[in-house]
């Protein structure tokens, strides 16, 4: 009997201290920076890499994420309400698992499987994520009361599918998409860059021309000893919204390094960290500008 119990203290005593070395782990983890999963290019993540409360995550790769920042800041310059990113992603996820496909469906296109036959615009339109973006949203906010339906709902009185139900299984995910991408989170987008060549200025002025195409007419700032980009920004939310879509884009531009507010996320990392020294870049004073250095 003695033996049991000697035996059953033991067991608990085990189980108490794995616990505990569990706890702590965790605790210690939701404060390292993101970590890229094995075969995924990119992570965004539900709270900031240096919260101390548990992260969701999702797993993309480099042009999904790409499609979904591009979708995000078309709808930010539109002024939609964050509900209206998530039903966006949501159906993109849903239609297109984020990639903009050449066919579908009969004739459909593109991220939002959109129909020329429907009225939505020609293929090479709808072939091009801004535009299609574009005309979702403009379907969206024509529909009475969107804001207070379920992300499904939204989404099948725009996209009229034979399976309605479908955009609901995408609706956390593209939660956490755009609370990251709308720059709600810190330092929640996070990249490895698998192709590192020497691109320099063609580079630069490649995203340059990118940024004005999703953003519009954002301002921008030299930077001494620069090949990249620098983005004037007034508030640190805008910065962020910057700052992740940059990372988001960093695979196709070629885009090494991003500055902001203390934060430096590299391609050599794949993740973001606090910094005092910027490695020679000059980002002027720490949330007034998003700075991206290419290769």
């Amino acid at each position: 009997m003695r033996v049991r119990r000697t035996v059953a203290v033991m067991a608990a005593v085990a189980a108490a201290v794995t616990i505990g070395a569990y706890v702590i782990v965790h605790r210690i983890s939701d404060k390292l920076p993101l970590r890229i999963p094995m075969g995924k290019a990119c992570v965004v993540s539900a709270g900031s890499a240096s919260s101390s409360s548990p992260l969701g995550q999702v797993e993309l790769d480099s042009e999904q994420l790409a499609n979904a920042a591009t979708i995000t800041a078309v709808g930010l310059t539109r002024k939609i309400p964050q509900r209206g990113l998530v039903v966006a992603l949501a159906t993109a996820w849903q239609e297109s698992k984020l990639e903009n496909l050449a066919g579908g469906d009969r004739d459909s296109v593109g991220l939002f499987q959109q129909r020329p036959s429907q009225g939505w615009g020609t293929p090479a339109q709808i072939a091009d994520p801004r535009y299609a973006a574009g005309k979702f949203y403009a379907a969206l906010v024509k529909v009475k009361g969107w804001e207070k339906m379920r992300v499904t709902d939204a989404a099948q009185a725009v996209q009229r599918s034979a399976h309605p139900e479908a955009y609901e299984k995408w609706a956390d995910e593209s939660e956490i998409m755009a609370r990251a991408l709308s720059g709600e989170v810190t330092a929640s987008v996070a990249c490895t860059v698998t192709e590192e060549q020497s691109r320099g200025p063609e580079a630069a002025q490649a995203l340059g021309a990118s940024v004005k195409a999703d953003w519009g007419d954002v301002g921008t700032a030299d930077v001494a000893n620069l090949v990249g980009v620098a983005l004037k920004v007034r508030e640190t939310r805008t910065g962020w919204q910057y700052a992740h879509w940059l990372v988001a884009q960093a695979q196709e531009h070629g885009v090494k390094r991003v500055v902001f507010n203390d934060m430096q996320w590299t391609a050599d990392s794949g993740a973001w960290k606090h910094v005092t020294e910027r490695g020679g870049i000059n980002a002027g004073p720490a949330g007034e500008r998003v700075v991206a250095e290419v290769y």
